[in-house]
């Protein structure tokens, strides 16, 4: 089963913990909001387990470890909450959200038909600086596989999808998507070592990017749905058949 923390009574001050704190300079957040900044440094230290399933804390907690103001945290905090990734329990705190292995398998149903549309109109629509961009993501998976930098490859990750949605130019598909993307990389980042491989993941996550740099909706929408193959089956070797 998954990693799950029974909840934990939140403080009203911030108290010890690891910080999960951004690098303020890096290229990513250059013209970012605090808003989107502090959303960013609490989702990844969501999925990568630095904050873990069911642990509750406070927004000045995760203001102190952030290094973000209150108001941005709060604000992120909504948007999270949007995605299922913390419930918000008035008086009581923030909960980081259970993973749940039915959820996941109901979630990539829905995902295989979206990210299937979004790939080809990607691969019609990309201008050329965002197609020299999915080139070099194709690139910098590969090495994130020949290092077995997990944390690149889940940056990557969440880089390649804001750009295929950027691409697509459906905000449709791009507001459903959003919704999905974080719950995905975080299950993937706790079972990973157990019942997947890094370079096939880096793979086939590059093969989609590269197939949209190319401009070909059809062998872009293929690739798509090989890379959800592949999450599937990784998914179901977690817990076995489905009854």
């Amino acid at each position: 089963m998954p990693d799950q923390m029974p909840p934990r009574r939140a403080s009203a001050a911030p108290g010890p913990g690891p910080s999960f704190r951004r690098r303020r300079s890096a290229a990513a957040d250059a013209d970012a909001t605090l808003t989107e900044q502090a959303y960013r440094a609490i989702e990844e230290a969501i999925v990568t387990l630095s904050l873990k399933p069911g642990e509750v804390v406070s927004e000045a907690q995760l203001s102190a470890r952030s290094g973000f103001g209150r108001t941005p945290v709060r604000e992120a905090l909504q948007r999270l909450a949007r995605e299922r990734l913390v419930r918000i329990l008035p008086r009581r705190g923030i909960v980081v959200a259970a993973v749940d292995i039915r959820e996941q398998l109901r979630l990539l149903e829905v995902r295989r038909e979206i990210e299937r549309l979004t790939a080809r109109a990607a691969a019609r629509r990309a201008d050329a600086p965002q197609r020299a961009r999915l080139r070099g993501i194709a690139e910098a998976m590969h090495r994130t596989a020949a290092t077995n930098d997990e944390t690149g490859f889940l940056r990557l990750d969440r880089e390649l999808n804001l750009l295929l949605l950027e691409a697509a130019h459906n905000e449709f598909a791009a507001a459903a998507m959003a919704l999905m993307h974080g719950l995905s990389r975080r299950f993937w980042f706790i079972h990973w070592r157990r019942s997947a491989g890094l370079p096939e993941a880096s793979a086939a996550h590059a093969a989609l990017a590269q197939t949209i740099a190319d401009g070909t909706p059809e062998e872009a929408a293929a690739a798509s749905d090989r890379l959800i193959d592949y999450i599937e089956s990784f998914t179901r070797a977690t817990v076995g058949p489905e009854p």
